[in-house]
């Protein structure tokens, strides 16, 4: 009898643990989704966007397009004198080599009353076309990435914003997925936790939505919204760093330069670049593109920065060669991007495949359309729930 009467007394506890498990986890779900509910519409709206920036301005810029040929491509130094030409007294201070796209060169920088971005046929040095823009005035997606990173808030203050919101998010889909979980699995229960019921009233299929999509989302949601912090929070990054590699610390970047001692002794401005450019066409010659940051010619200290992109479309294999610009040595910077990837701890190489991760670029054309999908319905969770909240409350009801 003591022995049935303590097997009643166990289970009742264990519900009553249960029950008040759920109730916190319901009150977490609610109320941190209101307080973060603008901040998760801004960031996955402008993800979604962002997704297909490039194939978007390939699409609308003809300016931007150039035929691929069996041809050498136009070197550096020939990149400079025609920004100079056409920008007379300016500098160029990037060019960004891409297969099936005109040679886009950026001139001037951010603090000039005026930058400008060429784009030049890939094998003549030919201007195709060019935009400028006034000081602080930014591109469309420029724009948006702004909004994406910072909320268009200054710097210091809007990148804890996003990178807060997004951990708050992390929880969102977790407290969500629990509060989803059915109680018992019966055919109901699944019909109503796996499908969306399109001939309910609208208040049902807005639940829907925000159950069924937000449970069918989840994987895609938290692959983005934990790759995301990784650029925003240091001690997350770490963190993440150290139990992805087993117990090791990340690697810092390192501070490295030009020796000022060596200027003007073996190579001039043009030809430490071109010659850097000639070594970098002959180790990489099958390279998808190349991202070529020119020193600044005013210092002696500056270096010559190159990424090489093995596969157009993805970066986790890309790879950072950073040389003395009087020497022409390599300079090591950054373990994490100097070694290849092959090489890499896995560490090293789940942090090369982060950005790829972030937008879905890890997985092809498929990826980036999951990222898509997924970051438009993560914008409509807070409007879908939110909505819950409103008509549960009955507030608009006199």
């Amino acid at each position: 009898m003591n022995a049935g009467t303590e097997l009643v007394d166990e289970l009742a506890s264990r519900r009553r643990k249960k029950s008040l498990f759920q109730k916190v986890n319901r009150w977490l779900h609610l109320w941190l989704g209101l307080a973060s509910g603008i901040i998760v519409l801004i960031v996955c709206l402008t993800a979604a966007i962002w997704v297909f920036n490039e194939e978007i301005t390939y699409l609308t810029e003809p300016t931007i397009r150039a035929e691929t040929r069996q041809a050498p491509v136009v070197i550096p130094s020939r990149v400079l004198a025609v920004a100079r030409q056409v920008y007379p007294g300016k500098a160029a201070s990037y060019a960004y080599y891409q297969q099936g796209t005109a040679v886009r060169v950026g001139v001037g920088t951010e603090h000039d009353a005026e930058r400008h971005l060429l784009f030049l046929d890939p094998y003549t040095g030919h201007v195709q076309g060019s935009k400028t823009y006034r000081q602080n005035e930014k591109g469309f997606f420029e724009w948006i990435l702004l909004g994406h990173q910072y909320l268009w808030l200054p710097k210091e203050i809007g990148q804890p914003v996003v990178n807060y919101g997004t951990l708050v998010f992390t929880v969102l889909l977790i407290t969500g997925l629990i509060w989803w979980y059915p109680a018992k699995w019966t055919r109901a229960s699944r019909q109503k936790s796996f499908r969306i019921k399109w001939r309910a009233g609208w208040k049902r299929i807005n639940l829907d939505l925000h159950n069924v999509l937000g449970f069918y989302t989840f994987l895609v949601l938290l692959a983005l919204a934990l790759s995301g912090m990784v650029y925003g929070l240091p001690w997350y990054s770490k963190g993440l760093y150290w139990v992805s590699s087993g117990g090791e610390t990340e690697p810092e970047w390192k501070r490295v330069s030009s020796d000022p001692a060596q200027e003007h002794k073996r190579y001039t401005y043009n030809q430490a670049l071109d010659r850097v450019w000639a070594r970098m066409i002959t180790e990489n010659p099958s390279a998808g593109g190349f991202f070529y940051a020119f020193p600044d010619s005013t210092q002696a200290k500056s270096t010559i920065s190159i990424r090489t992109y093995p596969a157009p479309g993805q970066f986790y294999d890309v790879a950072r060669h950073t040389f003395d610009r009087h020497t022409l040595q390599r300079l090591n910077f950054f373990e994490v991007f100097d070694k290849s990837f092959d090489d890499l701890s896995a560490g090293g190489k789940l942090r090369r495949m982060n950005y790829d991760i972030h937008i879905g670029t890890i997985l092809g054309m498929p990826g980036k359309l999951l990222a898509f999908l997924g970051s438009l319905i993560g914008a409509s969770l807070p409007v879908t729930g939110f909505l819950i909240w409103w008509n549960r409350k009955r507030f608009g009801r006199k």
